[in-house]
Parts: structure tokens; sequence; C-alpha cells
């Protein structure tokens, strides 16, 4: 089961609309092709109509939903390709963003913060096998750093263009972090992906851009290891936000 979407109490109603309604859709209690209705939605979520166009308007943002002609809204499906091509893009502005860190150079506070998750990953990482807390705490950690990394850039433009790509469930740095208990070797993977980290932010202070650029753009595919090592797995796909979304290949 993936984890439930916390919604504080003192949200305000669109707040709680878009978590409430994202929750829905990522753990598949609405269906993909499923044609939303605001009426429903409204006294599923206990909102006002007014919040949930605003919701609506915002997943379909997101890429999570679709908008129909001439009105209304449906729960969009994802195919393999379209996943691998999240994880692309995504890894493709992030080195965009290191890159742009390493040439305009980046504050020593700033460094800390990002050496300080890597430490708590190390921490975490440094434990015999791996279990839901120190999955959680990778998790955690992981991404923070790849905000402070987008972050470090001080590009707004940028910062937009990761976060747009990145609130697709698949594509975010976090989407298969907590699956991996279940994937053979991928204490491996987190182990390399960890030593990337270390050599992203050794480049960005020495102000590498063409090294730290290389180097994110080869730290996102493990992101696509993962994924192809969790679509032969049902049981590991159980726990990836939005598995539901996904349209497999046939024979798959």
């Amino acid at each position: 089961m993936t984890t439930p979407i916390s919604i504080t109490r003192d949200a305000t109603q669109t707040e709680r609309a878009i978590l409430g309604l994202r929750e829905q859709v990522l753990q598949g209690t609405l269906k993909t092709g499923e044609r939303l209705s605001e009426v429903e939605l409204a006294e599923r979520l206990n909102v006002s109509r007014t919040p949930i166009r605003a919701a609506l308007q915002r997943l379909e943002e997101e890429g999570l939903l679709e908008a129909l002609q001439p009105t209304g809204y449906m729960v969009r499906s994802f195919t393999e390709a379209d996943i691998y091509d999240a994880i692309e893009v995504r890894g493709t502005v992030e080195a965009l963003a290191a890159r742009m860190a390493a040439e305009r150079g980046v504050t020593r506070p700033m460094l800390d913060q990002m050496k300080d998750c890597l430490a708590h990953i190390d921490t975490a990482l440094g434990n015999v096998t791996l279990d839901f807390d120190s999955l959680s705490t990778y998790a955690q950690f992981n991404a923070q750093f790849h905000t402070l990394m987008v972050e470090a850039a001080g590009s707004d433009v940028v910062r937009r263009a990761v976060a747009r790509v990145a609130s697709l469930p698949f594509a975010s740095p976090n989407a298969f972090v907590l699956a991996q208990a279940k994937i053979p070797g991928s204490f491996e993977l987190l182990k390399m992906a960890q030593m990337q980290h270390h050599d992203i932010v050794d480049a960005i202070e020495s102000r590498s851009s063409a090294r730290v650029e290389a180097l994110v753009k080869e730290h996102s595919r493990i992101a696509r290891k993962n994924l192809e090592l969790a679509l032969r797995n049902a049981d590991v796909m159980g726990q990836v936000p939005g598995a539901q979304l996904i349209r497999r290949r046939a024979g798959a």
C-alpha cells in the first residue's frame, strides 16, 4: 500500500481539495479514464465546488488529469514510454540547474545544507539491511538534497520547470524509493546513487560545470533502472504512488 497524503486541519479548502484529489488519483480510488463529477468530489472531500474546480485545474496542470471537451476532466493514464520520458526530462533540467549552480557559485551555507543531507543518508545506508525507517530517512533527505540542488541554481524558471515534471508521481526523485526494499539489488543502487550525490556536491563546490551536468544526467538514469526493475514485479509496483495509472504493454 502507498502512504496516504497528510491533510492538515488548518489547510484551506483549496489546499484540502488539491491534496485530497491528488491522493484519490494516486491511490487508485479514481480510475483512469473516469470522468470526474464536481458535485461528487465536493461531497467526497467535504469542500465546496469552487475549491474542487481549482483542484481539478491544478491536477490538469500537473499532468494527472486530462481536460475534456466541451467541459470536464478525467484521470489520465501513462504509458511506460511516458514515464521514461518524464524521468529523462527531470534529469535534463536538474542537470541544467546543477551546471548553473557550479557556474554561478554556491554559498557556504547552501553547500553545508547539501552535505548535511548526505550525512543523514550515509547514516541510513549504514544499516546492514534496508528497512522502512532507513528508506524513509533516505527518501526525506534525498528529496531535500534534490530541492537544494535546484535552488542552488538561483533560477525561478528552472525551479518551476523541475517542479512541474517532478509533480508526476513517477518522475520525482523519490518515486521508487519506498519500493526498493522489495527490489533485488536495490541496496547497491542506493549506494551508487549516494556516491553520485557526493560527487555532485564536490563538482558544484569546485565549480566544475561540465562534470556536474554529466553526473546529474547519469544520476537520473538510476531512477530509470529502478522503474525497469519495479515493472517486473507486481508486489513492488504496489509500493509506487500512482502505479494504477500506468498502462502496461501487452504481455508485460
